[in-house]
Parts: structure tokens; C-alpha cells; sequence
């Protein structure tokens, strides 16, 4: 038996536009033709015909930046310490399943604590579990000062941590291939340093020594590479040493565009954290006092030379730093498409194409999602409303009216949001010291 969904208009993925009166025949859990309805193989007697004349089908969509492991986190604390990595792969399925939910039938995770994504995603390919399709790192290989090392030296880097501390060449190379033994898609790397250089920049917590030899062995066994690299001197380090992907970019100068171009790597901003960030964050937030202007200021910064990166004809995929407290699963992955057309230049379009064939290149299906194509995954989403005329659609819970996986219809029911427990986060009980002076200025 096939079915044939009927389709107003359908945007394939590969390019910038969409096809008025399609028609799509899905057979098992693969697209077996996508055209015009016209010349479409007739239905018979026991076929399905669902009719989305009215709507929008796209291919299924896909955040590449979503940490499951994280837990909507609050603090550095939370991600890492609290909570058992046992409960944590609970969690991560509940939040997995929001996002398939949200009409992203794919993501990737960069960095997870222990081996709970690559579980998540062994759970759902078995059959144990609907969820999306997932392509997930380990943890992320930091050094000192890198983002993973973040708390004092006495406390070091637990192993609990969604980062992993090398000393060495020898001990990052070893690390890479525990990683690849223990079936990660992917590898991830902190390039930036917590410290700042006389300028005042962040600086490379890898030399380029150290950076080339990773990404060499990374290469040699097979799998691709993700920096997280913000700083100037991280962006030039890691093109210079040839990683496939590069996160955020925001300081990148244009000696480190020139590198990138040159490198042909890809990048993937994330400004959904920082957007979120300036726009919600709250005085009684303990970094409302710092945090919103200093990533205004990266939204600023970031945006001018994004531009620059697009026009230069650097590929771009999308990601939305999904699992913090301001970027919690099943909400924003969306908003990240309107932040590229409004900053960064890009059309509707062209924002969708890289969320779905774009992104495809990062993940283990490969050319089998993220297009609307014969003989590809029957991964769709239909929504109502045409993003190409208003990108932020996408992001209206209404608007979304179904969710195809593999030729299966998702049950869109929202999901209930769990109780979290007391132990998932660390515990303050007061956002300030309460000297004389500052009970004196808040009263003021």
C-alpha cells in the first residue's frame, strides 16, 4: 500500500523556491516519486490520499546544535554535576521526542555527557523508542582554559562533564579514537580559551600544533570535526588545521575568512543563545548585569562579518544551541532561520535550504534526509502557513500540522512537562550579597 500526500506547495530542500500542485508517494519508509500531481503514479484501491493542498510540505527539518544531555541548564553546574548520567539519558529521550514534536524529524549533538546521546540514538534506531533521527559527538575535547574546564583546578573535570581534559598531543589523539570506538558520527573540539590575550580577545586553548594533529587523526579515522570556536585566533587556528565545521564564528577578523574560505569549511553561528539571551533575560537573573549587553554586542559584531562569510560564498548550516534555560527543546530550534534572514542577509529560501540539505551533510543518513527526493527517508514536515513569505511561522505552535518519519505520522500531542527534581540543579538560595550598601542602592 502507498501513500500520496497532495501538496499546495512543496519545497524540496535543494533549492530556494517552491512547486505549486505536487504530489509526494511514499512506499515503506522511502519517497518513491515527488512531482508534479499531474504526472504522479495513480492511486489504487487500497492507497492512502492525504490532502495538503492548503499547506506547505517541506523535508523534515534539522537543528544540528541541540545538547540533549543538558537539561534546559540553568548553570555550568547543572549540565555537569547534578544530575546521574543514567537520568540524564531518561531526560534526553523526553527532550529528543519535543524536538521530533516540534517538526524536526533530525539533529545533532555536539557534546554529551558520557555516552548518553549515542544511547538515545541507538534506542531510537533499534525500534525501542519514536524519536528523531540522531547524530551525536561524545564529549568535547578541551584543554585548560578551554570551555569544559571551566571550574577551579581543585575541582578539575569531572567525569560527569560534558568536556573531556587533555594535557597532551598523545592524550587528545587517544581520546579521538576512544571516541570512534565507542561509535560517536562525529568529533568536537574547544578551540576557544577561557583566558583573554593582551588584547583582550579570547584566545586558542589548542595550539596550532596540537589543533592540526587532531583534526589529522580525526580525517584519517573517518569521522568529521566540529570547533567550537568564537575567538578570532580560535577561527583561524581551526580552519588553518582543516575542520569540517566551525560554531559561532563571532569575533572571526578577515585573515580567519580568508582561512576559512580557503579551508572550505562550513559555519554554523548559533545566535539563537545569544538573541534569547538579550531579549529575555530578566534583572532578577544573576547575569542580567553582564550577560545581555556583552552578547548584544557579540549579535552586533558577529552579524558584520556572518555577512561578509555569506557573501564570500562560505556554506552555512543551522544550529540553535538548544538545551539551556534560554534555548529549551521543542521551543526555539526555528527562530534561528528568522535570526539569519534578519542579521545575516539570507533569504527565506535560502535559510531553509540550509536547515534541511545543508545540515544534511553532517548526519549519518546522509543524502537520505533533509530533501524531498526519489528514493530518500519519507521524513516531512507540513505546516500551514508559507515560510517563504514570512520565515517566522515556522516558530508558531499552530502552525505546524504534521510530522512525517519515515512515512509515519508523529503524534503531535504536546508531551507533559515533567517535575524536575531538587538534585537536577545546583542550589542558590540568594542571587546577591546583601551588604548594607547594596540593601541601601536596591531600596534607591
Amino acid at each position: 500500500m502507498s501513500t500520496h500526500l497532495t501538496c499546495g506547495k512543496l519545497f524540496d530542500g535543494l533549492g530556494e523556491t517552491a512547486a505549486d500542485n505536487q504530489t509526494i508517494v511514499i512506499d515503506d519508509n522511502r519517497v518513491s516519486f515527488v512531482g508534479p500531481t499531474a504526472d504522479a503514479p495513480k492511486p489504487g484501491g487500497r492507497d492512502e490520499i492525504v490532502d495538503y493542498s492548503n499547506d506547505f510540505v517541506l523535508p523534515g527539518l534539522i537543528d544540528i546544535h541541540v545538547h540533549l544531555s543538558y537539561g534546559n541548564a540553568q548553570a555550568n553546574e547543572d549540565v555537569d554535576m547534578y544530575s546521574p548520567p543514567e537520568f540524564r539519558a531518561l531526560r534526553a529521550l523526553a527532550a529528543a521526542q519535543k524536538v521530533l514534536k516540534s517538526g524536526y524529524t533530525s539533529l545533532a549533538d555536539p557534546a554529551s555527557t558520557n555516552r548518553v546521546s549515542t544511547s538515545v540514538r541507538d534506542g531510537i534506531n533499534s525500534g525501542m523508542f519514536e524519536g528523531p533521527r540522531i547524530t551525536s559527538s561524545g564529549r568535547q575535547i578541551t584543554s585548560r582554559q578551554g570551555l569544559g574546564d571551566w571550574y577551579p583546578s581543585w575541582i578539575g573535570v569531572p567525569e560527569s562533564s560534558v568536556g573531556v581534559l587533555v594535557k597532551s598531543i598523545d592524550e587528545a589523539v587517544e581520546e579521538i579514537r576512544l571516541q570512534v570506538k565507542d561509535r560517536v558520527d562525529f568529533i568536537k573540539f574547544t578551540a576557544d580559551g577561557l583566558n583573554r590575550n593582551a588584547k583582550g580577545e579570547l584566545m586558542a586553548c589548542f595550539n596550532q600544533q596540537e589543533l592540526t594533529a587532531m583534526v589529522e587523526e580525526c580525517h584519517r579515522l573517518g569521522v568529521k570535526c566540529i570547533s567550537h570556536a568564537r575567538g578570532r585566533e580560535a577561527v583561524l587556528t581551526s580552519a588553518r588545521a582543516g575542520v569540517d565545521i566551525l560554531f559561532h564564528g563571532f569575533e572571526m577578523d578577515q585573515e580567519g575568512l580568508d582561512a576559512v574560505v580557503e579551508s572550505g569549511a562550513t559555519l554554523s553561528p548559533a545566535l539563537t543563545f545569544l538573541v534569547n539571551t538579550v531579549e529575555f533575560t530578566r534583572q532578577g537573573d544573576p547575569c542580567f548585569k553582564w550577560r545581555p549587553n556583552m552578547n548584544r554586542n557579540d549579535v552586533e559584531i558577529a552579524s558584520e562579518m556572518l555577512v561578509e562569510a555569506r557573501k564570500a560564498g562560505v556554506p552555512f548550516m543551522v544550529g540553535s544551541d538548544s538545551g539551556f534555560a534560554v534555548t529549551p527543546y521543542g521551543e526555539w530550534h526555528a527562530k534561528e532561520l528568522e535570526i539569519m534572514v534578519k542579521y545575516l542577509g539570507f533569504s527565506p529560501g535560502q535559510a531553509l535550504k540550509c536547515t534541511t540539505s545543508e545540515n544534511s551533510k553532517l548526519l549519518r543518513e546522509g543524502n537520505n534526509v533533509g530533501r524531498l527526493a526519489d528514493g530518500v527517508l519519507a521524513d516531512i514536515t507540513v505546516v500551514k502557513a508559507n515560510p517563504l513569505d514570512d520565515i517566522t511561522t515556522l516558530q508558531d505552535r499552530d502552525n505546524l500540522k504534521d510530522v512525517w518519519l519515515g512515512g509515519k505520522r508523529v503524534d503531535l500531542t504536546p508531551t507533559e512537562d515533567f517535575k524536575p527534581y531538587n538534585w537536577e540543579q545546583s542550589y542558590r538560595q540568594w542571587n546577591d550579597v546583601y551588604t548594607r550598601d547594596r540593601v541601601a542602592e536596591l531600596a534607591g
